[in-house]
């Protein structure tokens, strides 16, 4: 997945706020346990550390965990940080509500930065048994003077509370666990200690629903749209291929028979979503039977609860079923494009529904911060081989758009390190071409320098390959996680599109005139989604308050991102939720268009075709956008 954002939850370097808490009666004194309540926009509790139990140190030096028991009433994620005399140290935290935990946090999150890795998701999630922790949100530094914990809560929904009854260091791993309350998710793959509308109880109720969805599909197609999805009426040169046009001062994707064609798609559009089971066994009810979607994963043995209720109703086809039944909602609800991880090949049941892929291969060897040694002597010869491997079941496709040749790279803005990863690392060509270029001088600038020109020879072997092997399909570029520096958009001129992922509740116009002003290139919003907590899933990186409020955010996003002349098309992560005990990675986000029992979210869908009806206007300049803000909290709406 997925990029993640400093600029979602903004962290105050300055906290001042004095907690009250909730049960004891009095502001200036704590002792264990204790229960923090959250309301307001952006809370905050300051614990000093000589209230969290006789004998800690201020010294953690010695110590290797921060290991604590605790419940939280909701699955809002909130950031647990060390005051310290050298700034609050804050990382994200997503818990499993309503049962008590152990967490054993390795304060190695707090000292200094993560080992690098090939994207931002690799690099900054943290997953552990009973919680997950993001270390992207917050700095790191020494943990010589920690005068107390921060607890941070941004957007709280319902007055959530965190209760805490055990705060102690370790010098080795006490492991993490569920305390209580075993199993936590039941044999649908559901959270158990929350409920909610419409959560199933029964497979024969869900087969009912299951068959009334399917008939109200076929009843709700367009009918002005082409069997690309292309607005019917609009006209321009057709070439058999997806190809991109400014007309009359804006860009559109003009589809193979020669429609104008706004990509309105969805990441992840396939039949499976893993979670960890390896060391957890027993969080779970009743574990999903051996099926092809289940693998040894990152993190261990992995099982899909979605695949097991998609096999139950299906049955042994449920393959090609599911690929037909997903091929008609992405129909009906107006979307025209399935971006990356699961892009079906040629022949497939679900292979006519235009398309978006990523191409990927070139790092399996030693890559740092995902560049490969460029200057090795089989770069070129390499990266031609795996790119004609990939790119050969669709080299005559007229339903694949394009490729991208990249995801969320995590070394724009930190070229210093990227050069001080490749020094410390074994020796290479890239090793000796940096050594040489820092002869003549070693400074943060040609440190920069260096790592600019080393993409810009990527780009040059990788993008010659693409076009070599794939002349009629468009180059969609690095999916940057947020919006690089100028002098990597710069670089991005050699694409067709430029592809960036936006965490946000909308793309700031004054921040895509950049963009576009520096690249002279039609833009992709390769990701976004808005997320709530309802289901025992955490809301993602940009929050809702409800399910309701996720159908505005979704109207809000798409039609101010398509008011732009630049924007030709926006990508939603995911098509199906994370599941509630976390993906490989921990991210447990209630994203999903379809939840883990294979129902949609009809909120966000009856918003989504309104909104996907309206876009052809909206692009064209004709109708205003959607400009009503979502809902983050009770608190207000979500500000920018």
């Amino acid at each position: 997945m997925k990029a993640l954002h400093k600029n979602i939850y903004r962290l105050s370097k300055v906290f001042l706020l004095l907690p009250v808490v909730a049960g004891l009666g009095r502001a200036t004194s704590w002792g264990l346990p204790i229960k923090l309540n959250f309301t307001g926009v952006h809370c905050e509790h300051v614990i000093p550390l000589s209230e969290l139990g006789s004998g800690l140190p201020t010294d953690w030096t010695p110590y290797e965990y921060l290991v604590l028991e605790f419940r939280a009433s909701s699955s809002q994620r909130f950031d647990l940080g060390l005051k310290t005399d050298t700034g609050n140290l804050l990382h994200r935290i997503g818990p499993f509500p309503n049962v008590w935990v152990r967490a054993s946090i390795p304060l190695r999150y707090y000292r200094k930065a993560p080992g690098a890795a090939y994207d931002m998701a690799a690099t900054y999630n943290q997953p552990r048994n009973s919680y997950w922790i993001n270390i992207h949100s917050g700095k790191f530094g020494p943990t010589t003077n920690v005068q107390g914990l921060v607890i941070r809560m941004d957007y709280p929904v319902g007055n959530p509370s965190l209760e805490i009854r055990s705060v102690r260091l370790a010098k080795e791993d006490p492991g993490d666990d569920i305390l209580e309350k075993k199993p936590i998710v039941d044999e649908f793959g559901q959270y158990i200690h929350v409920d909610w509308p419409g959560k199933a109880k029964s497979l024969a109720a869900l087969k009912n629903q299951w068959a009334q969805e399917e008939e109200h599909l076929r009843s709700i197609l367009p009918t002005n749209r082409c069997p690309y999805g292309g607005f019917l009426g609009t006209t321009a040169n057709a070439t058999g291929f997806f190809r991109v046009e400014k007309i009359n001062g804006r860009w559109w994707f003009i589809c193979p028979d020669g429609h104008l064609f706004f990509s309105v798609g969805v990441n992840g559009v396939r039949p499976s979503s893993p979670t960890r089971v390896e060391g957890r066994m027993d969080y779970f009810e009743k574990l999903p039977p051996n099926l092809e979607a289940d693998s040894p994963g990152r993190g261990g043995q992995m099982k899909s609860f979605y695949t097991w209720n998609v096999y139950r109703r299906f049955g042994v086809d449920w393959q090609a079923k599911w690929a037909e039944l997903n091929t008609l909602r992405l129909q009906a609800w107006r979307f025209n494009t399935m971006h990356n991880w699961g892009i079906p090949s040629p022949g497939e049941p679900n292979a006519k529904v235009p398309r978006a892929a990523m191409l990927r291969a070139w790092q399996l060897g030693k890559s740092i911060m995902g560049m490969p040694d460029v200057y090795a002597d089989d770069f070129e010869a390499r990266v031609d081989s795996i790119v004609a491997q990939q790119l050969a079941p669709f080299k005559d496709d007229p339903w694949m758009i394009g490729y991208f040749i990249g995801n969320e790279p995590p070394w724009p803005g930190q070229e210093s390190r990227f050069c001080e990863e490749v020094l410390a690392g074994p020796p290479t060509k890239m090793q000796t071409r940096l050594k040489e270029f820092l002869a003549n001088g070693d400074t943060p600038a040609r440190r920069k320098q260096f790592v600019i020109e080393t993409f810009n020879r990527y780009l040059q072997v990788i993008c010659a390959a693409t076009k070599k092997y794939a002349p009629n399909h468009l180059n969609l570029g690095i999916r940057f996680g947020g919006i690089p520096h100028e002098e990597v958009l710069r670089e991005a001129q050699i694409f067709d599109v430029v592809s960036i992922n936006i965490y946000s509740y909308a793309p700031s116009r004054k921040a895509l005139d950049r963009i576009y002003s520096i690249t002279q290139r039609p833009i992709l919003i390769g990701e976004f989604h808005i997320g709530a907590f309802e289901r025992g899933m955490a809301p993602g990186l940009v929050q809702a308050m409800n399910q309701h409020e996720r159908g505005v955010a979704y109207r809000y996003y798409v039609e101010q991102a398509a008011a732009h002349p630049a924007v030709l098309g926006t990508h939603w992560f995911q098509w199906i939720d994370q599941p509630a005990t976390g993906r490989f990675d921990g991210e447990n986000y209630n994203i999903g268009f379809i939840d883990v029992t294979d129902r949609p979210y009809q909120e966000l869908v009856q918003a989504a075709i309104i909104t996907h009806d309206r876009i052809y206007k909206v692009h064209a300049g004709e109708i205003p956008p959607f400009d009503t803000l979502p809902r983050a909290s009770e608190a207000g709406h979500a500000a920018e």
